[in-house]
């Protein structure tokens, strides 16, 4: 039989993957910790730690910039506490009412370090000044001053030009005069010198006495010129860098800008020469001056990179008039990050020559003798059952499994002398089952005998259905000659008919299960519940008898394509053995359904009874042939052909049974085209 469905799933490929030897796996477990995933973790480690340098390096200098923020607040608060007192003592009180003003802001501009200290009125007015011949003008226009004038004192950097300078210290325009240093990275100008000054401003509240009793309010004023101050920047970076442990080489630096001009550094140029004059990179002039943030990174500064802090500077009125920078060196701190870089990797490289040949010899150790032992494994494999490892010098687990290994090789060529013995035994055996053959063949004299009885049950439905054609012929002629007499026995005629028919299906589905060779060899469609209805026919005497109740079931709406003769054989053998397990009576339940299996369509027939069941260890045999579980009668063949028959058409024949309870067998056939 050839069915056309759909094809079964793909055979799997014959293409293997092929193992590595043992010898490379081996020394990848060896090598790779060493050349591969160290230096990874190595690498990441070094990563992380170079970027925690850095950002130490660039907390230290942020930590330094908020020093140099609060020595030059504190230098601006001690000028503005130190001109108010001034301003409030007894002895600026008493200097007024005696008209010695002048002198006496002279001294304590000197003793207080300023460029400038003058005393001026609410118009701006100058009531004294010094240093002498100092003539302020357009004090009134300054913040500060405003105010003092306002009673409140102030203090703030601002930037003076030339004119201004000379106004209120004479030569001090000269002091702050840098010419500009063409300094690389510096952003591109035409000015050649920088005339202005960066002044520390103060400006306190004074009370002058009137001529006619009363007081009158004025402002006292003071400051420092910063550009060149050498004392500011060095005490900074004395403050800040004093006890730094710098590395090699490293120094520390400080500088106030006016705009982008060192005007007080420590920043050398070559040798001692300060580098006053030049001028701050362009992308920290960007950043700080022009954007207002403050740089905490390296920077170029003058001829070299530093890590710098840079921050703004901003006048009375909140202007970006300058920077304040400090910073170390980077070169030391560079060369310490590589000299560390390179202690690591001179430590792994030592490492990896001491452990690698290490581990090498111990992967050789492993490799070896399984290589010895595949060798012998060849040799046996090949015929020769006496190859042995022999000794193998490792006294590890490797030795024992080599000389366990050599006892099982002796075992097994013990176990071939054996087998060669049982081979000679096994004949004897044949013979033996040649003489259980010979019973087997008794067996099927008995189904012969069984077809015979089918042969003569085919006879006697030949020779029934002589007399039923002549009882059906003289009732023909009865109607005949009674004519419209027989009208009143019509109802009795129609009972003959009927019998006969039933006689001649009887004898008819009789002919088709004993002979199915003459009704078989083609397939026809076939609808599951007539084939149910044909087999009740023929096993009806058989229900009667045994006092077998029917119950049935027909939900089946599908066709299948089968030998209807073959199929009626299945289900009368399933009714039969149904009816022979329940002796004492019972239900015989018939039902067909629609049923899908295996991904196809089809359809089932269920046959199920209430007898006595089949035993578990039974149930996986009822299949084989000549196996039955009755204990008289049978041949053990009736459901191994009924299964070949359903398997013929790609079906399938399953069963569920419980001691006492009963057995359901299922037949499930598909519903496609068969050819033969």
């Amino acid at each position: 039989m050839e069915c056309v469905s759909d094809p079964g799933p793909r055979e799997p490929s014959t293409n293997r993957w092929r193992l590595r030897s043992v010898r490379t796996r081996l020394l990848a477990i060896a090598l790779l910790p060493m050349g591969a995933v160290l230096p990874v973790v190595l690498g990441f480690a070094l990563f992380w730690w170079l970027g925690q340098f850095d950002a130490l390096l660039v907390s230290k200098a942020h930590d330094d910039l908020i020093i140099a923020r609060q020595y030059l607040r504190r230098i601006m608060e001690r000028g503005d506490e130190q001109i108010a007192a001034l301003g409030q003592s007894a002895a600026f009180a008493e200097a007024a009412r005696a008209d010695g003003l002048d002198t006496l802001l002279e001294d304590r501009r000197k003793a207080l370090g300023l460029d400038f200290l003058y005393l001026t009125a609410a118009d701006g007015t100058v009531l004294a000044a010094s240093p002498a011949g100092a003539r302020p003008a357009g004090s009134a226009g300054w913040r500060v001053v405003r105010a003092a004038h306002e009673g409140k004192r102030e203090t703030a950097i601002d930037v003076f030009d030339a004119n201004a300078m000379d106004a209120v210290s004479p030569g001090l325009a000269a002091r702050a005069r840098l010419d500009l240093v063409p300094t690389p990275a510096a952003a591109d100008t035409d000015r050649a010198v920088e005339t202005r000054g960066l002044v520390i401003h103060s400006a306190s509240p004074a009370p002058l006495p009137d001529s006619r009793g009363g007081a009158r309010t004025g402002a006292l004023v003071g400051g420092s010129l910063l550009n060149g101050n050498l004392g500011f920047v060095d005490t900074l970076n004395d403050l800040i860098y004093a006890h730094a442990d710098l590395p090699g080489g490293g120094q520390g630096t400080a500088t106030l800008f006016l705009d982008d001009v060192r005007v007080a550094t420590n920043v050398r140029l070559f040798g001692n020469r300060r580098a006053l004059g030049t001028r701050v990179s362009k992308e920290v002039h960007d950043a700080v001056l022009g954007r207002g943030r403050v740089w905490l990174d390296s920077a170029f500064v003058v001829n070299d990179r530093y890590i710098s802090a840079y921050e703004p500077v901003t006048d009375s009125t909140g202007h970006r008039v300058g920077m304040l920078y400090v910073g170390f060196l980077e070169q030391p701190f560079r060369l310490a990050r590589w000299a560390m870089v390179a202690a690591v990797v001179a430590a792994f490289a030592l490492a990896a020559l001491v452990t690698i040949p290490f581990l090498l010899r111990l992967a050789r150790a492993i490799f070896k003798p399984l290589e010895q032992m595949n060798r012998t494994i060849a040799a046996v494999d090949a015929g020769d059952l006496g190859a042995r490892i022999g000794t193998v010098p490792s006294g590890d687990e490797i030795g024992l499994v080599a000389r366990r290994f050599d006892e099982l090789l002796e075992r097994l060529q013990t176990r071939d002398a054996e087998l060669r013995a049982f081979a000679r035994e096994l004949d004897a055996r044949v013979e033996e089952r040649t003489r259980q053959l010979e019973e087997t063949r008794r067996q099927l004299v008995m189904s012969e005998k069984l077809a015979s009885i089918g042969e003569i049950t085919a006879g006697v439905a030949h020779e029934i259905n002589n007399p039923i054609a002549v009882i059906q012929g003289n009732l023909e002629v009865a109607r005949e000659v009674l004519g419209p007499a027989g009208e009143e026995v019509r109802t009795e005629f129609d009972l003959i008919d009927q019998q006969v028919h039933r006689v001649n299906m009887i004898v008819t589905r009789l002919l088709q299960f004993a002979r199915p060779d003459e009704y078989a060899g083609y397939v026809e469609t076939v609808v599951p519940a007539e084939v149910v209805t044909d087999c009740l026919v023929l096993v009806r005497h058989l229900l009667e008898r045994a006092d077998v109740a029917i119950e049935r079931e027909d939900t089946a709406t599908r066709t299948v394509e089968i030998s209807r003769t073959e199929l009626q054989q299945v289900v009368i053998n399933l009714m039969v053995n149904a009816i022979h397990a329940m002796p004492e009576g019972g239900l015989l339940r018939l039902k067909t359904q629609d049923n899908d299996y295996s991904g196809r369509e089809g359809v089932a027939i269920e046959v199920s009874d209430t007898g006595v069941g089949i035993p578990a260890d039974r149930l996986r045999k009822i299949f084989d042939p000549f196996f039955t579980t009755r204990t008289h009668g049978g041949t053990g063949l009736g459901l191994s052909i009924s299964y070949t028959l359903i398997a013929r058409y790609g079906g399938t024949i399953t069963v569920h049974s419980e001691l006492e309870r009963g057995s359901i067998f299922v037949i499930r056939l598909p519903v496609i085209r068969c050819q033969y």
